[in-house]
């Protein structure tokens, strides 16, 4: 016969492992940084949506999906992992570094192509045709749809060649 109350749990104290929290912590502020800033942009227009519209629907999304992220941490922690893989948070770092770094010169396109690519067919070992599609769509298809449907301006090259056809 057990002596302990059957409505207490033993150790029903939540912990919620540091990182995690630092994490949840990081998405709010950005996504209130992103909130408070778009409001200056202007929500609304006369000709309709403004320039800060979209912008304020991502901080709002990042600071409800942090809340969700909170109350799921708070019902059931997630378990502890063995430890992050140094080589992928480097390799993800450094190929977005990159990336930053050669957009304005070979343009978002192909920059964005040749990052998609590297990131499922190298570092994920897809195969050549979902690779191919997935990079094609991720960067032509996300350029024109921000170009002509969104009227956003993503950077083309600034060398002449590439400029010409239209990259």
């Amino acid at each position: 016969m057990t002596t302990e109350s059957v409505t207490t749990k033993a150790g029903s104290t939540i912990r919620i492992a540091p990182g995690v929290l630092a994490g949840i912590g990081a998405f709010a502020a950005v996504g209130i940084y992103v909130l408070v800033s778009s409001l200056g942009l202007g929500l609304w227009t006369s000709l309709g949506p403004g320039a800060g519209l979209f912008p304020f629907a991502m901080g709002a999304l990042l600071v409800a999906m942090s809340a969700v992220w909170l109350l799921q941490e708070l019902r059931r922690p997630s378990a502890r992992g063995e430890g992050v893989d140094k080589g992928v948070v480097i390799s993800v770092v450094a190929s977005l570094v990159i990336l930053a770094s050669v957009m304005d010169l070979l343009g978002f396109q192909l920059s964005m192509f040749a990052f998609l690519l590297y990131h499922l067919k190298i570092r994920g070992h897809r195969a050549w045709v979902p690779s191919l599609i997935i990079a094609l769509a991720g960067s032509v298809g996300a350029f024109y749809a921000f170009n002509y449907g969104l009227n956003v301006a993503l950077p083309v090259s600034s060398l002449a060649p590439l400029n010409l056809i239209g990259l």
